[in-house]
């Protein structure tokens, strides 16, 4: 049962969200379920995890993504993942995983009977995103239709341009103490479900849309990611979304922020989730029937 039912507000967009639960293995995992005023069933479904380094961030933290989400379409129903470092690598993992399978099992319920299942995050959550789609892959199910991964954590090395631009890497540095307290031993670092960037095998997972901002310290390694997928043969869509010269130097470090500070930017990226969903949708419709 859906505990409080409120109205979420990004600029002139409108999108219902209510406060649920998921019951996975006898516990229960909150969530909070968006849905746009104007959706028609079946509705692409989204799982959605958000940022916050592994071990801080909740459910307040992405609202503004998961609402474009909605806006583009979507059912998006955004998960509160059991945190490190109580919670250490593969907890939150295996509990978005179970999230998944259930959300997959009763899609019909959530977005209509035949809604096409997808991930997406930003951070960490992109990390643990990604990390699902390998693992639908390698379980054969459940079928997702494509990923949508915002400046995603993949690589705990932290030795791109972009994250020494920003005076981070280092230990003491919240994307290093994220990491270290999310594997909880370094020989973690070589799972592939755990660093993503490193796996040597990337092929035969859901098509993927990589945002990420201009000053972002996750940029290179979210482009790098792409390359990666491509590389592997796997479709994907690679997005940087540029500073304007007037607004302060540096962003915020969520794309939530950032949105806040730049709102010319929700138009664009709910676009940019719109043509993804429609066209991973309607290719899983294709394939399905073939």
């Amino acid at each position: 049962m859906a505990q409080a039912v409120r109205i979420s507000m990004v600029g002139a967009m409108t999108a219902l969200w209510t406060e649920d639960r998921l019951e996975i293995d006898g516990a229960a995992l909150p969530v909070r379920v968006y849905r746009g005023r104007a959706s028609v069933r079946p509705t692409p479904l989204v799982l959605h995890l958000h940022g916050g380094c592994f071990t801080n961030g909740d459910l307040d933290c992405s609202a503004k993504v998961c609402q474009l989400l909605s806006e583009a379409g979507a059912v998006v129903v955004s998960v509160d993942y059991p945190l490190a470092p109580e919670h250490p690598f593969p907890a939150a993992l295996n509990a978005s995983f179970a999230a998944l399978g259930l959300l997959h099992a009763e899609r019909a319920k959530w977005a209509g009977r035949g809604a096409r299942l997808f991930v997406a995050g930003e951070e960490a959550g992109a990390n643990l995103a990604t990390a699902l789609a390998l693992m639908a892959r390698d379980q054969q199910a459940p079928p997702i239709a494509g990923q949508i991964l915002i400046s995603p954590m993949v690589d705990p090395r932290l030795a791109s341009g972009s994250i020494h631009a920003a005076a981070a890497g280092a230990a003491g540095c919240k994307w290093a103490d994220g990491w270290h307290l999310y594997l909880g031993s370094a020989d973690r670092a070589a799972h592939p479900y755990a660093a993503p960037f490193g796996s040597r095998r990337l092929g035969g997972v859901a098509p993927a849309l990589i945002v990420t901002v201009s000053d972002c310290p996750m940029r290179d390694e979210s482009l790098a990611y792409a390359r990666r997928l491509g590389e592997c043969g796997v479709a994907v869509e690679s997005r940087v979304l540029d500073v304007p010269a007037e607004e302060p130097d540096p962003l915020p470090d969520s794309l939530d922020a950032s949105i806040e500070a730049i709102p010319q930017w929700a138009a664009p990226l709910r676009d940019m989730f719109h043509q993804f969903l429609a066209e991973q949708s309607a290719t899983s419709v294709r394939t399905v029937r073939a």
